[in-house]
């Protein structure tokens, strides 16, 4: 008889992708929270990540327990930048041949407020570059998970707030929301969106 573990082996690995631009310039920007995550995930794998020829770095582990009882994991950070990340996480979907609905995005988000998450599967981009260039290479339905950046004050242009750094003020706090953010993620892998649902959306 098939095991739900050995049936959940059979069924490969998930993909997650942090998203942000590549380069030193731009690694606190409110825009690479998805890489911050990304970071953190690969720490708690006690792994390293590896340059991949999809323009990705990339690092294969696993969530929950070691071995096969654990869930397989590859965690990515598209090395594009953000308005064409598509091209590399499409390109890691065919390479570990991942269906849509284990790849999980992990973005920021304008419409919720500082350090609130909110978990989904499918939608729109909401203006979101990185998202539009997603949706276009592999439809809707990968699952998000969105970390709140809230909206620029005043008349900021989005582009100018979301490519600064994280305020004095934000920096305090920000260790524990990634900390939040890389746990909704593991729950949604070992869990399923449901569960993460009810635990981490703010």
């Amino acid at each position: 008889m098939t095991t739900n573990a050995s049936t959940e082996e059979a069924a490969g690995p998930w993909l997650v992708a942090g998203l942000g631009n590549p380069g030193p310039q731009y690694a606190g920007n409110r825009h690479n929270v998805g890489f911050m995550v990304a970071d953190l995930l690969a720490e708690r794998m006690g792994g390293s990540f590896r340059t991949h020829r999809a323009r990705a770095q990339v690092l294969e582990g696993r969530f929950g327990l070691p071995g096969p009882a654990g869930r397989r994991v590859v965690v990515a950070k598209p090395m594009a930048f953000m308005n064409v990340s598509g091209g590399p996480v499409t390109a890691l979907r065919d390479f570990y041949k991942v269906p849509v609905e284990r790849i999980v995005v992990v973005h920021d988000e304008l419409d919720i407020g500082y350090g609130a998450l909110r978990l989904k599967r499918g939608g729109g981009d909401n203006g979101h570059n990185g998202l539009k260039s997603l949706t276009k290479s592999l439809g809707p339905d990968y699952h998000r998970v969105r970390f709140g950046v809230g909206r620029p004050p005043g008349r900021m242009p989005v582009a100018d707030y979301v490519l600064r750094d994280f305020s004095g003020a934000e920096r305090k706090e920000l260790d524990y929301f990634v900390d939040r953010a890389a746990d909704a993620v593991e729950c949604l892998v070992l869990e399923g969106l449901e569960r993460a649902q009810g635990t981490y959306n703010s």
